[in-house]
């Protein structure tokens, strides 16, 4: 996706499948939510890039995204990495036109299709929401997270309104445990959010070599984290590195939404038979049974 520089802002057509209102539904799913705000049609948010913490807005008028740097002008890098990271937030480059083809023609995701798809960008923070969301309900995950940021994280105070950005491994590595079960994560989730803080920290856990790595070796990779099973490595291989064929099938939300379709209870091996006609899109299904539950 190619972002033109228009000094203080930058522009792009969007994909013709992108739905920018259908993204802000889902950003706007919880009042937890501290590192993005929403505000009409526009969102806003602060990354840190290296030296610098970069506030931003994205919005979409006439089938262009805009993004707009609000805190002063920054240089070529800077605004290439925020560019960077909208396009993987929005998950905009891939063609998902295919699966909108299968999708329609599907008897459970005809009637479901929403044209959206929001990413996580930080792998830290794809493992510690999918950790922290191990095994309860969404709305305490949201509000595991929300501690976790302003326990951690890094606080900016612009024009009036407040901007957190999710902590960087290093920050939390030595951090002792307590302070992290003081926030309501349980022991367990409290060891796995460290030992992967201190493995990204030295090294041990390299970004560079997982992303080399095709589909099934990266889940195995993921498995062989402490904390990391089946659902938590299928949920990061959707949310940080967009594979498309990620499923997380045992998903409690995939279950309720198939229940709502079809009246009853399916078994994980009912859902595996079904999921059959998705292969290759079971993320994006994944993502279109979730959004029936906000309806």
């Amino acid at each position: 996706m190619q972002w033109k520089d228009k000094q203080t802002y930058l522009e792009a057509g969007c994909p013709s499948h992108f739905r920018f209102d259908e993204t802000l539904v889902f950003l706007k799913r919880s009042d937890q939510e501290i590192l993005h705000l929403v505000k009409g049609r526009t969102v806003f948010k602060a990354l840190r890039v290296e030296e610098d913490v970069v506030v931003f807005s994205v919005t979409e008028e006439d089938g262009k995204l805009y993004i707009q740097f609000l805190n002063g002008k920054f240089d070529k890098a800077i605004k290439d990495f925020v560019a960077d990271y909208v396009t993987k937030w929005f998950d905009l480059e891939r063609d998902v036109e295919p699966f909108y083809q299968l999708a329609q023609q599907d008897p459970y995701l005809k009637d479901l299709v929403k044209t959206y798809s929001v990413g996580i960008p930080d792998l830290f923070e794809a493992f510690v929401w999918a950790i922290a969301g191990q095994q309860i309900n969404l709305s305490f995950a949201y509000t595991l997270k929300r501690r976790f940021v302003e326990r951690f994280g890094e606080k900016l105070d612009w024009e009036g309104e407040t901007y957190w950005i999710f902590p960087q491994p290093a920050v939390i590595a030595d951090v002792n445990i307590e302070i992290v079960r003081d926030l309501q994560f349980s022991s367990r989730k409290a060891e796995y959010v460290l030992d992967i803080a201190k493995k990204m920290r030295d090294g041990t856990l390299s970004l560079q070599e997982l992303e080399e790595k095709s589909y099934p070796e990266l889940k195995k990779a993921l498995l062989s984290i402490r904390g990391i099973g089946a659902w938590t490595a299928d949920y990061v291989l959707m949310k940080y590195f967009q594979m498309p064929n990620a499923f997380p099938i045992a998903d409690a939300g995939i279950h309720q939404a198939l229940k709502q379709q079809l009246g009853w209870k399916l078994t994980v091996e009912e859902i595996a038979e079904l999921a059959r006609g998705w292969a290759g899109w079971e993320a994006y299904a994944t993502i279109f049974l979730w959004r029936s539950l906000y309806e």
